[in-house]
């Protein structure tokens, strides 16, 4: 059975990145967006979904982010300016709204959940 995933980078508002993958892109970012992701986007308040890439395969996902995540800043920045050379939150650009009703997680158990690193 194929299960689509999503490889993305955060960035913060002083461009810091950081790289995951997800298989609910939106449920994920609401959690960075919302703060109850812990670690490394809670800590430096990354959370303005900056590229983001769909694949068919969690397997593939997790290979692109290993892939990305063994790049250079300089190479990580150019392949979100080739999409995003603005730098705009594709959440806002998607109509993804913040919202408390929500049940989005934030445990270290539902991010191990997410095979974000």
């Amino acid at each position: 059975m194929l299960t689509s995933a999503w490889v993305y980078i955060l960035a913060s508002r002083s461009r810091r990145l950081y790289v995951g993958v997800t298989r609910d892109m939106q449920r994920r970012w609401l959690q960075h967006a919302a703060g109850t992701a812990d670690g490394f986007t809670k800590r430096y308040r990354i959370h303005r979904l900056v590229h983001a890439e769909m694949t068919l395969r969690l397997d593939d996902a997790i290979r692109r982010e290993k892939q990305i995540k063994g790049w250079r800043r300089s190479k990580k920045v150019a392949l979100v300016e080739t999409a995003n050379p603005t730098w705009d939150d594709l959440a806002e650009v998607w109509g993804w709204r913040k919202s408390r009703s929500l049940d989005v997680g934030g445990s270290a158990a539902s991010a191990r959940d997410e095979a974000s690193t």
